[in-house]
This record gives C-alpha cells, sequence and structure tokens, in this order.
C-alpha cells in the first residue's frame, strides 16, 4: 500500500472516530440533563401524540442553543442536527413543534425547573452555599415583542393614556416636559413581557422565573413563586429597593426564608426608639396601620446602615443576630446581587433576546420560556466541566469567571460537527472547561465620559421611622407575651 493511501485511510478512520466522538459526547449532554424515562414518566400527555417528551424537550434545547436570528431557522438547523442523531421521535415541522412547547408549556417547563434546581445542587459543591446561606437574588426586567395585534393585546398596558398621571403621555426629552403636548405625541409603547428572575447566587445561574404583560408587578410574581415553589433550607432572599412592603416580606418568612433588601424614602417603620436613624439602625418592626387593625402580626426586622462602594445605603433583613448576618456580609451580598443584571444582559445580548422574533403571543411566551431554559442549562454544564470534584477551599476558580458566551461557541461548534467528517479531534469537554471570561486589571473608570447626568434619577433618601404610640406599645406587648407562652 502507497504512502498517499496509508495517509488517506488514516485520516479517514481519524474523521470517523471524531464523528462518533462528537455525538457521543453531545449526546452525553442531553442525557445529563434529560435522563431517559425518567423525567416525565408521571405526566400525562395527549394519546394521539407522535413524538417522546424527552426528545421533544431535547428538540427545545438545542433549539435555544442556535445563533440564527429568525425562529424558523433554528428549528432547522434543529431538525438537521435530530436526523444527524437519529432523533427521530421529536416533532418534524415547525408549527408541530411551536404548538406542542406551546400546549405543553406549563408541564415541560416545570419539570425542568425542577431538574434544573437538581442539576444546580449536585454540580455546585461548596458554591452552592455561601457562609451557609444559600443566596437567591431576584429582579425584574423587560423583554421587548414584535408589534403585532396579539402580542399587543397580551403584553401592551390596556388602560394605556388612561391613567390617573399617565406618565405615557409625558415626552421625555428637553424642554418637552409638559403633559399631553400635541404637536409632538409620543409613539405607541411597544409590546413587552415582564420578566421576573429567581437567581442563585453562589451559582450565577438562574433558579426560576414568572412571565407576565408589561404592566404586570415584579413583586406580584416574587409573592407567586413563594407561595408555589420550595426553595432550600437557610435561603436568604436579596433584593433591590423595589421589593418592599408586608406582603412580600411576610411571603418570605412564610416560606421558612430570610430576606434582605436595601430600602429608603419608599418604605414606613416603627421603632421603640426615636433615635435609631441617627445610631446607624437597630430593631424596627414593620406593622401598618391596616395589619394592625386586622390583627396580622408585625414583622420584627433589623435595620443597618452600610456603605457599598461611594454609596451609604441602608438594608433591611429579617436575621436579627448580628452575628449570623455581619455588616461585612450584608455589604458583600448585596455586592452579589448585581450579578443578576449580568444574567439579563446575557440574556438580552449574548443570546440576543432583546426583542424576541414570535409574532404569536403564546409562541412568544414559549420562545422566552426556552430561551431562559438552555440559557441555564448551559451554565450548569459548563459548571459541571468547570468545578472540579474535589474542589479545595484554596481553589481559584469561581462561577463569577464562566463565560456564556465562550459556553454558547463551545455547544454549536460541537453541534456543527455532528455527522461530518473532520480532521481534528472533539474539544466539547476541554472547550467548555475553558469557557472564562477573560481576566485582566483594568483600573479605568468604564462609564461613559459623554454620557449626562440623568435628572429624573432622584437618591433613595432614608426610611421613615417612627417611634410607636402608646396604644401601639400595648398591642404589641400582646403579640410578643404571645410568641413567649
Amino acid at each position: 500500500m502507497s504512502r498517499k493511501k496509508r495517509t488517506a485511510r488514516s485520516l479517514e478512520n481519524q474523521g470517523s472516530n471524531n464523528l462518533a466522538n462528537d455525538e457521543s459526547l453531545f449526546r452525553e449532554v442531553l442525557e445529563f440533563v434529560l435522563p431517559e424515562g425518567a423525567l416525565f414518566s408521571k405526566e400525562e400527555f395527549h394519546g394521539n401524540i407522535k413524538w417522546v417528551p424527552e426528545q421533544l424537550a431535547a428538540q427545545g434545547l438545542i433549539w435555544s442553543w442556535q445563533e440564527s436570528k429568525n425562529v424558523t431557522d433554528a428549528f432547522d438547523k434543529t431538525l438537521e442536527i435530530c436526523q444527524r442523531m437519529n432523533l427521530t421521535k421529536g416533532s418534524k415541522t415547525y408549527t408541530g413543534f411551536m404548538n406542542a412547547i406551546g400546549h405543553y408549556r406549563p408541564i415541560i417547563g416545570e419539570r425542568l425547573r425542577s431538574r434544573l434546581q437538581e442539576l444546580a445542587k449536585e454540580v455546585g459543591g461548596r458554591f452552592y452555599r455561601t457562609d451557609s446561606w444559600c443566596l437567591m437574588g431576584f429582579d425584574g426586567s423587560r423583554v421587548t415583542a414584535p408589534r403585532t395585534v396579539a402580542n399587543e393585546n397580551a403584553f401592551c398596558a390596556p388602560n394605556y393614556g388612561h391613567g390617573h398621571e399617565a406618565k405615557y403621555g409625558k415626552k421625555k426629552s428637553k424642554g418637552l416636559r409638559r403633559k399631553r403636548n400635541q404637536e409632538h405625541k409620543c409613539e405607541h409603547p411597544e409590546p413587552q413581557v415582564w420578566t421576573t428572575l429567581f437567581w442563585h447566587m453562589g451559582l450565577r445561574s438562574v433558579w426560576t422565573w414568572r412571565l407576565g404583560p408589561s404592566n404586570s408587578s415584579e413583586r406580584g410574581h416574587a409573592q407567586e413563586i413563594l407561595e408555589q415553589e420550595e426553595f432550600p433550607e437557610n435561603t436568604l432572599f436579596c433584593g433591590d429597593a423595589g421589593f418592599v412592603g408586608y406582603p412580600i416580606w411576610s411571603s418570605i418568612l412564610d416560606a421558612g426564608g430570610d430576606f434582605l433588601i436595601r430600602v429608603g424614602a419608599n418604605v414606613s417603620l416603627l421603632s421603640k426608639h426615636a433615635d435609631i436613624k441617627v445610631i446607624g439602625g437597630g430593631v424596627v418592626y414593620c406593622w401598618p396601620l391596616d395589619r394592625i387593625k386586622s390583627g396580622d402580626r408585625p414583622l420584627k426586622l433589623r435595620l443597618v446602615r452600610v456603605k457599598v462602594g461611594k454609596t451609604q445605603m441602608w438594608m433591611l433583613t429579617s436575621v436579627l443576630n448580628r452575628r449570623t448576618l455581619t455588616n461585612k456580609q450584608i455589604v458583600r451580598y448585596y455586592k452579589m446581587r448585581w450579578g443578576v443584571e449580568i444574567e439579563f444582559r446575557g440574556l438580552k445580548q449574548t443570546i440576543n433576546k432583546h426583542k424576541l422574533r414570535c409574532r404569536n403571543s403564546d409562541r412568544l411566551l414559549a420562545e422566552l420560556d426556552w430561551s431562559l431554559l438552555g440559557m441555564a442549562i448551559a451554565e450548569l454544564i459548563a459548571m459541571r466541566h468547570q468545578i472540579p470534584k474535589k474542589a479545595k477551599p484554596s481553589s481559584n476558580y469561581t462561577p463569577e469567571d464562566r463565560s456564556l458566551a465562550n459556553t454558547l461557541r463551545a455547544l454549536r461548534k460541537c453541534m456543527r460537527n455532528i455527522g461530518i467528517t473532520v480532521e481534528t479531534l472533539s474539544r466539547l469537554f476541554i472547550d467548555l472547561k475553558n469557557a472564562v471570561v477573560q481576566r485582566y486589571n483594568n483600573r479605568t473608570d468604564k462609564r461613559a465620559r459623554y454620557r449626562p447626568k440623568n435628572p429624573d434619577i432622584k437618591p433613595l433618601g432614608d426610611p421613615d421611622v417612627r417611634r410607636l404610640t402608646a396604644e401601639e406599645r400595648k398591642k404589641l406587648r400582646k403579640f410578643e407575651s404571645k410568641l413567649v407562652t
């Protein structure tokens, strides 16, 4: 046999081995997320369906990881990959696929979110808990939808322009801040989907979420999640100044957790002392007048004044013991909570979902749901290969080093190579391990020098702390005596 023939045969063997290797590695990734016959064994589906739930879910994940701008192009690539991997029991058409994931979105979404939380505990290791706390941040943001009749009816505020103040009726540009300016009428608002995320701060990964129209309440979403879902023991919920009030704080306590919330002039508290703000905080009570009249319990809380960066701010927590939650921990946890904004940036910029594609409201919710699910599972897949199995406390790796963009590049590269003979060996697991952000010493201010200050943003201010009246003291003593007995 000549030298050229031997070289050609070796390259052919190497390519065939790589073909099997790419497919087997990617199949292992899917089986890690979707164990065969275990995830949907207790769920009931229509008897006439021609797809298998596990393969439809695998199809949805592959679809969410595509980089195509249009959802139809992403499905065509997904179908091609599934055919190469012999996943023949999924949906064969785009319409059937969207109808299936839209109709069974509550069932499949709930099971996959539960699986996501199981995997987070499995691969998280020492990052699953921070100082014995399971840290959970939450925040909300809007994602724009196409301006169709269906999306406008589903997601736009029905009372647009008819409110008492009608903020949309004000022009925001300089010199045109008059209400109902007839010369420069404001545009009709684009339909937007409100997304409220619960985000694991230690793993820097999505935990759960809720979707709703543009006029949804993020506090309402948070209360719904707290009432319907379970959370790990010793969970500390960290939120910004939008998550304030007796209803949401009592919901957190009823769920068995604690909270750490930034507060300002938007809250009113009660205290046994008059100078509590002067001494920098102390024990306070959240007990609105309507709750006092209805006989509801007072919430005994701790008010703390800390300095985060260059800003002095007030933090409110249900953890009364200063040793259990110190001021240094409060500052560190609040800084960690900022990562949820990076998660929204990953959704809107890295996955390119700042504007969704579907023109039907039901399909649009399915598109956003699977985008969040695909992003969260991709992060856990990368974490599985980045966190050492025998991680030492001295290890330099943190989940903050993980790069969502590089993780998706590794998955997409492997998917492109499935069923194609190439001369290089598969590097999926190596690429996932190396999917980290670039670290460099940057001492300059990243804030744009040409961006003017926003005059509409005002300081949050100090919380309103009022001294308890004599009548309120009597009622408080009754509640405290009941707790003692």
